[in-house]
């Protein structure tokens, strides 16, 4: 086995010092771009690989953060990690994916063993682990921020960066009202996180008040997935078949209730309106592609990671500076107006 090069010899041989060969490799944007060149051409041809152990052990902390997340089978983590993934990369850490699979079991374990010690901080979404539960491990000395809650009541003690949920269920109520919808039906999903209800929330207090009657609006709680707003659109059409239009708490159920319509006879747009939640790749992939109100998935990813990296490195967040944008209104095929949808006899 062929000794393992040093940082030491990497200097040497690119002719500056230790600790810009370690600028370079951790904060290559505080270093003028020539010296970036030779130094990573010399760890090219030297073979040069990073201790990460030792580095950890000298420097106190692992350059490493986690994401913890419920589900990694939901099209939208896999979107949502390739980002986080970036974003930590572009501030030289490395990120470690712990996918709970809905099990709050797994949940604690990973917690038990990489908080503060494998991963300098983690980044947790939704779980059943409780808040209070994450802010009591957070108080014995570990770096924890939470991202996307809604359902369960987050804590004060930690930070939370999400999306205004109640917008995005507002925004899709809008479009549905403004194509004449009157006979709306609704899928509420429920994850790990718990029933999306600040959605639908939001969905409903518009239609409320653009005056639709809203007290007998036929709802059905599903798992979020497709085969979950598959069973829950077909029971909501059989037991209301004069529905014009169909709102989904998030883009798999929405795709879901597209796979019922057809089955149930009823063709999208033109017998019933289907809108989602979220925008995940597949959205736009379908056919009828989906309507739906897209999640600023980038920027709370981005956020949540430089958030994180702040409280790991002592620096005091700026409230200002972590702002979400809205969710947007992304209008595709899969609703039209209601004059087209309503059926006749």
């Amino acid at each position: 086995m062929l000794p393992m090069v040093t940082l030491a010899e990497v200097a040497r041989h690119a002719q500056v010092t230790a600790a810009t060969v370690s600028n370079v490799l951790r904060n290559p944007q505080k270093v003028r771009p020539a010296t970036v060149d030779r130094v990573m051409a010399a760890v090219r041809e030297l073979g040069y690989r990073p201790n990460l152990t030792a580095r950890a052990l000298a420097e106190g902390r692992t350059s490493t953060l986690a994401l913890m997340l419920s589900n990694i089978s939901n099209p939208f983590y896999p979107e949502f990690v390739l980002e986080a993934e970036a974003a930590a990369r572009r501030h030289g850490y490395f990120l470690l994916v712990c996918n709970t699979d809905d099990n709050p079991s797994i949940a604690r374990a990973y917690l038990d063993r990489i908080a503060g010690t494998l991963a300098a901080g983690v980044i947790v979404m939704n779980t059943d682990v409780s808040a209070d539960e994450l802010a009591g491990i957070a108080a014995r000395g570990s770096t924890l921020a939470l991202c996307m809650w809604e359902g369960a009541r987050t804590s004060r003690a930690l930070p939370c960066v999400t999306v205004d949920y109640a917008h995005a269920g507002s925004l899709a109520a809008e479009h549905l009202a403004g194509l004449g919808h009157r006979r709306i039906g609704a899928l509420l999903g429920e994850g790990s996180g718990g029933p999306q209800s600040l959605r639908l929330k939001g969905f409903v207090d518009t239609l409320a008040a653009r005056g639709i009657d809203t007290e007998a609006l036929p709802a059905a709680s599903c798992r979020d997935s497709i085969e979950g707003g598959y069973e829950a659109a077909r029971t909501l059409l059989a037991a209301h078949p004069r529905l014009t239009a169909l709102f989904a708490t998030n883009d798999l159920m929405a795709l879901g209730a597209i796979q019922a319509a057809a089955d149930c006879g009823r063709h999208v747009p033109h017998d019933l309106s289907v809108i989602g939640l979220t925008n995940i790749h597949l959205a736009h992939q379908f056919r009828p592609a989906l309507t739906t109100v897209s999640f600023p998935t980038a920027s709370i990813a981005s956020i949540a990671v430089a958030l994180t990296i702040d409280r790991i490195e002592g620096r005091k967040a700026k409230r200002d500076a972590y702002k979400v944008p809205l969710p947007e209104l992304v209008i595709r095929d899969s609703t039209a107006p209601a004059v087209r949808t309503a059926r006749r006899g």
